[in-house]
């Protein structure tokens, strides 16, 4: 079969699974006009499904095995990240196709900002440790079925979780936090064709957390962000998102937490402006560089 002909049974297949979606989407909606019976929930999910599966055509025409077209799973964090720290721009001024995914509700923006109108389905809208380790569980398919298989139509995933991830209040549970991410980088192992850049959770305001849960963080990100995590893995890369916002004096009582200059007021653990506008140049580079990276030097082609 040549490739025009492959090519159009593939987008022949995307429409039937989008009608059959659709025909389902009406039936419960009928079924609850019917009956009274809400079902809410789940016309949410098929309505997201379908409209995912109709776009997946303009995700992935824009990988050309340059590592360009991007993903970055986050939450409020790094919502504020890209807002306020042009994230986005630099992206885009470099050449890059950068999506992100917020929460659930608010969904996929597509790389000028616009939102795409759906959402990958993230479990539980979970991005801690064990909810990521949840989506890298799921089964790969070729339309994006499921969070795991909507980020890998892009080239590039990015993924993190938000500062609650770094209130690990025992070592049984820092270690724990290892095991999931040494499953997540089984998975990447399998994937050669695709970039992943692990960020290390944000520090926690000294209102929020002790000493001790904020040095595990600390032994968290230095782990994650090591050798002994990436070495061997030629498509992973890391971040340490952590490092670049916490309190790095280790004569300060507030060590290993948000530095007093990147806090808002209260308790809120949201690194603020000053933080995002002086990170969020250095992570879009951080990214950038790790695609390019593996676009030389990596021994796999898409």
């Amino acid at each position: 079969m040549d490739k025009d002909s492959s090519n159009t049974g593939h987008a022949k297949t995307i429409r039937v699974v989008a009608i059959a979606l659709i025909l389902m989407l009406v039936v419960l909606q009928g079924f609850r006009l019917l009956t009274g019976r809400g079902l809410g929930v789940r016309l949410w999910r098929i309505k997201h499904l379908a409209l995912a599966i109709l776009d997946h055509q303009s995700v992935t025409h824009l990988n050309h095995g340059a590592y360009t077209n991007v993903i970055f799973l986050h939450h409020s964090t790094g919502g504020n990240l890209i807002n306020q720290g042009g994230v986005r721009e630099r992206f885009t001024e470099a050449g890059f196709d950068f999506w992100d995914h917020h929460y659930n509700q608010t969904g996929l923006s597509r790389p000028d900002g616009s939102s795409a109108g759906y959402n990958y389905r993230i479990p539980g809208d979970n991005t801690d440790p064990d909810g990521l380790a949840n989506i890298f569980a799921q089964p790969v398919y070729a339309l994006p079925l499921n969070a795991l298989s909507g980020l890998l139509q892009h080239e590039v995933i990015v993924f993190k979780s938000c500062f609650p991830a770094s209130n690990i209040v025992s070592d049984e549970q820092l270690e724990q936090d290892k095991v999931w991410y040494l499953g997540m980088r089984d998975v990447m192992d399998a994937h050669p064709d695709r970039v992943f850049v692990v960020m290390s959770p944000p520090p926690l305001n000294p209102a929020a957390t002790t000493p001790e849960a904020a040095a595990r963080a600390r032994a968290f990100a230095d782990w994650l962000t090591s050798d002994e995590y990436l070495e061997g893995h030629p498509n992973v890369f890391a971040f340490d998102f952590f490092d670049q916002l916490a309190e790095d004096d280790p004569s300060s009582s507030e060590v290993n937490m948000l530095r007093a200059e990147y806090r808002l007021e209260g308790e809120d653990s949201h690194p603020n402006q000053v933080a995002n506008v002086t990170v969020g140049p250095i992570f879009a580079k951080a990214v950038m560089d790790a695609a390019l990276n593996y676009r030389e030097t990596g021994t796999t082609r898409p």
